[in-house]
């Protein structure tokens, strides 16, 4: 069942550089993801662990997420030692068993297509009974052919919100620092993942990764007041 909480968990992914990763830090977030599967903000996992180490010594609250794509589990496991990964990002098609091949906790991707609410539930309760709470949490984001994540799109905020009442799930995809506390008003999500939405130019930009998660903790703060 879902875990309510007041504060929602920012995740800024596709980090590349430990001065944006360490802005990151600075302006609040709650998790900093770096990307190992094949794209334009894919890092070495000797970059990563340079990144990682920098966020570590800033910081106890912020985790590291690394981000895989349909590669070994035993290859994500190396990797993720290697690097001290606090979680890991399963952004591909692997299964639930799959995930219980990997030793930190588990952010599983779903893409959104057709699916219904019914379908949703019945996979993250899938997941649920195979994957302990404490180290397991679905993130939806939009399914575009060719791409595994990092899409910029936006999906149906609505079927988001019905999964959103009944499972933590964070929300990926066209999310920016103009519409995400639209997206929390109306999904009430455990988290919100921003990739594309705070570059410019391709490029992670400070003042709009700060803008993104001030815009996130106003509506945190709105709702704490309102209750």
């Amino acid at each position: 069942m879902k875990e309510f909480s007041s504060s929602t968990r920012v995740k800024i992914c596709g980090i590349r550089d430990k001065n944006h990763a360490l802005a990151a830090v600075e302006a609040g977030a709650d998790f900093i993801g770096l990307v190992f599967a094949p794209s334009k903000r894919q890092v070495s996992p000797a970059k990563a662990c340079d990144i990682a180490s920098a966020v570590k010594k800033s910081s106890d609250a912020t985790k590291v997420v690394g981000v895989f794509v349909n590669v070994l589990a035993s290859d994500v496991n190396t990797i993720a030692d290697f690097c001290a990964l606090d979680w890991v990002q399963l952004s591909g098609d692997e299964s639930w068993e799959y995930c219980r091949e990997v030793v930190k906790p588990v952010i599983k991707a779903i893409r959104i297509d057709q699916q219904s609410p019914e379908e949703l539930y019945a996979e993250l309760s899938t997941g649920g009974k195979l994957l302990p709470p404490q180290r397991f949490i679905t993130l939806l984001d939009s399914q575009v052919e060719g791409k595994y994540g990092g899409t910029g799109e936006r999906f149906n905020w609505h079927l988001a919100q019905r999964v959103a009442k009944k499972f933590p799930v964070i929300i990926a995809g066209g999310l920016d620092p103009k519409n995400v506390a639209k997206l929390i008003e109306t999904v009430r999500p455990w988290g919100v993942d921003v990739s594309s939405g705070v570059e410019t130019g391709g490029v992670k930009d400070i003042a709009k990764i700060r803008t993104f998660i001030e815009e996130v903790r106003k509506v945190d703060e709105r709702r704490q007041a309102a209750t």
